[in-house]
């Protein structure tokens, strides 16, 4: 059992995001298509190149991106430097020319966006956990594209049918997994088994990968503000290459199994939240390094449960429910039949958010709004919700009588897509900002 750690100390690396600046602007000095690539981003889906990049060359001196905060990764390939503790793109040195490669979800989808067609060489076969493919090549530089399911190297490894076949087979199982049951320990029960099978045929790291893209989808489905989204992402053929972390709610009961689950699927504790002794939640941020998902757990919390490591305590059922413990009251647990709360991804948060609202989108104040971190709501998706969760709400005294005529009339706020951006490399998050939105999410505060 992964144990959570003290909490990490998150600061801007402005030296280091000078040196990813300098490269990118270099790069797309030289390519065209980089150059035609970043500005359709910008306009077309409100996101920047830089989010989207995989790895890329620099010039810089080896003691440069050392002092910056760089360390040598030779697992990612040669010559490659990462940042332990910013969120930047890799570095490669001495890669011989100028190098960009974008990440995507989807080669295939990519290629296709931009009519490019079989002759440009796809590197991975099929189903591979790794696919690359150069799009754009001159004797000064090459522009590449690449889809990740787990391997964070550059070297594709073969796939056999065999293994062609069982991915299609546990994509299916986990796009289609029940998420009804009796009982939430029946629910997760389920989704265990269909993981641990996944796990020993595909791998942890590929298991998680598969299993986020159909949680993913599912959250889709149930908001219109993601739909149009994606919908302007693939336009591009990106996907959602740029999802930054995915949020679960959890009932106290349930808590430990999420935790529980997720550790199962290879994540590891990383900070945690707590805003204060009137703020009522909690939540516990996991990261899966190999498949880079982030998820952000969250839970009903009294003052003196948040000093112990609450990710792995024995949470007991309380009378009272709190802004998430009410949400999974209506809509049940976030990993079963409700889906995820919110996908937040990166943007400029300013052009998302004129770009959206003008095609209807609305977004709520923002909650974070610092020269490093910005990060706002869209307007939430109302669900209804059934009769036996309204009365089982008002007999337990956790909503009244008007506030249940309002959610038989119009629903509650389930879930929403939530924008962020964010400078110098800063990976961390607005503890004190998060517990505002929170408060303002419970759906007895709603006012129309």
């Amino acid at each position: 059992m992964a144990t959570a750690t003290q909490n990490p100390t998150w600061a801007p690396h402005p030296q280091a995001a000078l040196i990813v600046d300098s490269a990118v602007a270099k790069f797309t000095d030289l390519s065209p298509a980089a150059a035609k690539l970043r500005s359709r981003m910008f306009q077309e889906t409100g996101t920047n190149l830089v989010d989207w990049i995989d790895r890329l060359s620099t010039d810089a001196s080896a003691s440069d991106v050392e002092s910056a905060g760089y360390v040598l990764d030779s697992s990612r390939g040669v010559g490659v430097y990462r940042h332990p503790q910013a969120q930047l793109p890799l570095l490669v040195r001495e890669y011989g020319k100028q190098m960009l490669a974008v990440r995507v979800e989807s080669v295939v989808d990519f290629l296709q966006a931009h009519r490019i067609d079989r002759r440009c060489k796809i590197f991975g076969d099929t189903g591979a956990a790794l696919r690359r493919a150069c799009v754009e090549c001159s004797a000064d530089s090459e522009l590449w594209i690449v889809e990740r399911h787990g391997d964070q190297g550059w070297q594709p490894t073969e796939v056999s049918s065999d293994l062609q076949q069982l991915l299609a087979g546990h994509d299916e199982n986990f796009r289609l997994r029940n998420r009804e049951f009796a009982t939430s320990a029946e629910g997760f029960r389920f989704a265990e088994g269909l993981l641990s099978e996944a796990i020993s045929q595909l791998g942890r790291d590929r298991a998680c990968d598969l299993f986020f893209a159909a949680e993913r989808a599912y959250w889709q489905y149930r908001n219109d503000a993601g739909q149009m989204q994606k919908m302007r992402q693939d336009r591009l053929g990106l996907g959602w290459a740029n999802h930054d972390h995915h949020t679960y709610r959890s009932s106290r009961n349930s808590f430990p199994t999420l935790i529980r689950t997720l550790e199962l699927m290879g994540f590891t504790c990383r900070e945690r939240f707590y805003a204060g002794r009137e703020a009522g939640w909690g939540a516990q941020v996991m990261e899966q390094s190999a498949s880079g998902v982030v998820v952000f757990a969250d839970v009903d919390l009294a003052p003196e449960e948040v000093a112990g490591d609450f990710a792995h305590a024995d949470l007991q059922d309380r009378p009272e429910r709190g802004t998430v413990g009410l949400w999974c009251a209506l809509h049940g647990e976030a990993f079963l039949q409700a889906g995820m709360h919110h996908l937040e991804c990166q943007f400029d948060f300013q052009e998302a958010t004129r770009q959206l609202g003008s095609l209807g989108v609305a977004s709520m104040k923002p909650f974070t709004d610092l020269p490093y971190l910005r990060q706002a709501f869209t307007s939430g998706q109302r669900w209804p919700v059934e009769e036996h969760a309204i009365q089982n709400a008002l007999r337990a005294g956790w909503i009244d009588i008007e506030q249940a005529k309002k959610f038989r009339e119009q629903g509650a706020i389930g879930s929403h897509l939530e924008i962020l951006q964010r400078q110098d490399g800063y990976r961390g998050f607005n503890q004190h900002g998060i517990s505002d939105i929170i408060s303002q999410t419970d759906p007895r505060k709603q006012t129309t």
